[in-house]
């Protein structure tokens, strides 16, 4: 789980940085231009093989670790100590995690299969920044892509901390610093992803 969730963590910031591309506010040509060269580029198409393999892995390890943990305690505690002796994110992880899927499969069918389609079947050039503004321009859809955002920062300011903790790096000495890192990158990416859609939907982006 440490392994594949630091891989995806870094996936994010290259994402983020990507996408963040829109904010130059110059047509979308900037993003554009990175866009099509993350799709055409043939060592990106095989990193992106191992990014959803990756993916997979760390959803297939999350149901398996949840699934492990309900059978180690099947009959609950009879006094739930709440946030005395741990935070309400990190016990639901599990709730977090399906939420992110539901998620991630909405946000692949409105970008990523499109993107494919154009690159391998229609093999006509498109542009996904005019295909943000169409997805973006309906307030359901902008509301959907915020809540999971949510879920995601709050997945991320734990799994972050946790993912070095299972790995040994685990002491007083740095947890505090590791914590703090956690928070303001979890804020950070998240903020930034946030905003694409408010942007795009309030006009604020052309």
């Amino acid at each position: 789980m440490s392994v594949t969730g630091i891989f995806l963590i870094l996936f994010l910031i290259v994402h983020a940085t990507v996408n963040g591309m829109i904010f130059f506010n110059d047509n979308g040509e900037m993003f554009n231009f990175y866009a099509h060269f993350l799709s055409h580029n043939w060592l990106l198409r095989i990193i992106e093989v191992g990014l959803f393999a990756g993916l997979i892995l760390h959803i297939i390890q999350g149901l398996m670790l949840t699934g492990q943990n309900n059978q180690k305690r099947p009959v609950k505690y009879s006094v739930n100590p709440g946030n005395a002796t741990s935070k309400w994110y990190s016990r639901s992880m599990g709730i977090l995690g399906s939420l992110l899927l539901i998620f991630l499969v909405i946000h692949l069918s409105h970008f990523w299969l499109e993107t494919k389609e154009s690159l391998y079947v229609t093999h006509k050039e498109d542009s996904l920044f005019e295909e943000m503004k169409e997805v973006f321009s309906q307030l359901w859809v902008v509301i959907v892509y915020v809540c999971g955002v949510i879920a995601l920062c709050w997945h991320l300011i734990h799994g972050f901390q946790s993912a070095f903790q299972t790995l040994g790096i685990n002491s007083p000495k740095y947890n505090p610093l590791i914590k703090t890192i956690g928070i303001a990158y979890s804020l950070i990416i998240c903020f930034a992803f946030s905003m694409m859609p408010i942007a795009i939907y309030l006009g604020w982006i052309q």
